[in-house]
């Protein structure tokens, strides 16, 4: 009787192990599809030098949770890393939006491709308290896309949803915000 209990388990352990190797090729597959399938989307810019080297007009430190196709949330963006959620630096320049990010691919939003920025809830498996994730869209290439970034102290959005929307409109904000990242000149 131990043996068929024995027997029983290993039988069970065994079919759950295959079943989870199967979820995660399932996975992989997915991902790889969707990777050719947007292959006609252009690659980002990248952070011009002049930016890295200059004092942004606002900056904080949080979460670049994802690139979505235009405001469907679900429909996460998987080619030029823009898929992967990395712990980032967003700074908003008089020339654009850096986006640092830690073992991802830097990315900068010219100013003229910006179209809107917003306070959200979520999007694309990041969901959090109502206005909790600044939200950018902007185009990239022939496609509009939007950016969502979670910072990591809720005091430092409302300065870079400030700094952005002007951006937006026209004109770069007059002076750095100093944010909880940098303490201001005593």
């Amino acid at each position: 009787m131990n043996d068929d209990f024995s027997a029983e388990y290993t039988l069970i352990g065994f079919l759950t192990g295959l079943g989870l190797v199967v979820v995660v090729v399932l996975m992989w597959w997915g991902w790889r599809n969707r990777k050719r399938r947007q292959q006609d989307i252009a690659a980002p810019v990248p952070v011009p030098a002049e930016v890295l080297e200059s004092e942004p007009l606002a900056g904080a430190e949080g979460m670049y949770v994802t690139t979505v196709r235009g405001r469907d949330y679900l429909d996460r963006i998987a080619v030029h890393d823009l898929g992967l959620r990395t712990n980032a630096r967003l700074e908003v320049h008089p020339s654009g939006v850096a986006l640092l990010r830690e073992g991802g691919t830097n990315l900068f939003i010219p100013q003229a491709d910006l179209r809107q920025v917003r306070l959200d809830s979520g999007m694309s498996g990041k969901f959090v308290e109502k206005g909790g994730l600044l939200v950018v869209s902007w185009t990239l290439g022939a496609h509009e896309v939007s950016t969502g970034f979670r910072t990591r102290a809720a005091d430092d959005r409302d300065p870079l949803l400030t700094a952005i929307q002007t951006l937006i409109e026209g004109q770069p904000p007059a002076t750095p915000t100093t944010t909880s990242a940098t303490a201001p000149d005593a």
